[in-house]
């Protein structure tokens, strides 16, 4: 058999892998409300959707970004305001929140792509921050107190998100709508290039492609789907706050999609949904947090080298060869 082939088949069952996953983990999200609290799913399906996001940037395209809190945080902020101070709608703040993180990303991947490896990680971690610094001065985000009283209002003037199961469901479409973006990107052929220039960008360049072109393109579309997630986030618990643009949520994203398998479509989320649930679990124990998720990130580096999901990915494939 022709490696050619063995490659062919090895994909084609991670493929059907993947399908059976994804379709047993939304019957588990349909029927998890009526058993579990909602509201922590709802926050899990919000940081998953930020994990995929940020996935779509390091794991297919191959750069590490340390501000991708920023995004995330400052969609929450722009669709908090507009629906508390402007009476905006809930759906028309989320939109709000998606462009303005899509703009942000335009500006500060403009920026941060003149650069590879390390010195790009740091020129998004330089940029997080000045946004963060603005957040605490400008007056509109109401510095440590954030804005809250946020109201959930009606979705379409019709749905009462108040109700605490419309909402449940409204963020579930919201993460599947997202996770779905995600995934026609990746295989379309703008996601294969984007793999040919993770592999490989040199070889990529001498094909003829502009690669600077689609990294911005990918890190607008991250940072737009971050947004999305941020905004949602702050529909749900209605507020808005410092905590979700700090350097320390860009370091929980990147431990997420660690944890959970770089480069896979249900990796980041098993990694959100991780991490979530540890920090609801040790909340009232006492227990340091960063301490339990430092410990799991350990074990996780030493026994599953390529996140959970990408462990079984990589074992359900050598059983198969």
């Amino acid at each position: 058999m022709s490696e050619a082939t063995l490659h062919e088949q090895q994909q084609a069952v991670s493929v059907r892998l993947e399908r059976v996953l994804v379709a047993l983990a939304v019957l588990a999200l349909i029927a998890a409300p009526f058993f579990v609290y909602p509201i922590f799913i709802m926050k899990m399906l919000c940081f998953a959707l930020f994990a995929c996001a940020f996935n779509l940037l390091l794991g297919y395209t191959g750069l590490l970004s340390f501000g991708h809190a920023a995004f995330f945080g400052g969609a929450a902020y722009f669709c908090a305001y507009a629906v508390k101070a402007w009476g905006w709608s809930p759906e028309a703040g989320i939109l709000l929140g998606t462009a303005g993180a899509a703009l942000m990303g335009l500006v500060m991947g403009f920026l941060a792509i003149r650069r590879q490896g390390i010195y790009f990680s740091m020129i998004t971690l330089a940029l997080a921050q000045m946004f963060y610094f603005f957040c605490v001065q400008a007056p509109f985000t109401e510095g440590e107190d954030g804005i809250q009283g946020v109201a959930r209002g009606r979705l379409l003037g019709v749905i009462d998100l108040s109700v605490t199961m419309n909402m449940y469901f409204f963020v579930l479409t919201v993460f599947l709508i997202g996770v779905f973006a995600i995934w026609r990107i990746v295989n379309s052929p703008f996601g294969m290039i984007l793999r040919s220039i993770r592999e490989n960008e040199n070889r990529a360049i001498s094909l003829g492609y502009s690669v600077g072109r689609y990294k911005l393109a990918a890190f607008v579309m991250s940072a737009a789907l971050a947004g999305f997630a941020g905004a949602t986030k702050a529909i749900v618990f209605q507020f808005a706050t410092l905590t979700d643009v700090t350097w320390q949520m860009s370091g929980e994203v990147i431990l997420m999609t660690l944890l959970g398998g770089i480069g896979t479509m249900v990796g980041p989320a098993v990694g959100a949904g991780l991490v979530v649930g540890l920090e609801n679990t040790l909340a009232t124990s006492g227990f340091p947090v960063t301490i339990a998720t430092g410990l799991i990130f350990m074990i996780c580096v030493l026994i599953f080298r390529r996140g959970i999901v990408g462990e079984v990915y990589a074992r359900w494939l050598g059983r198969t060869r």
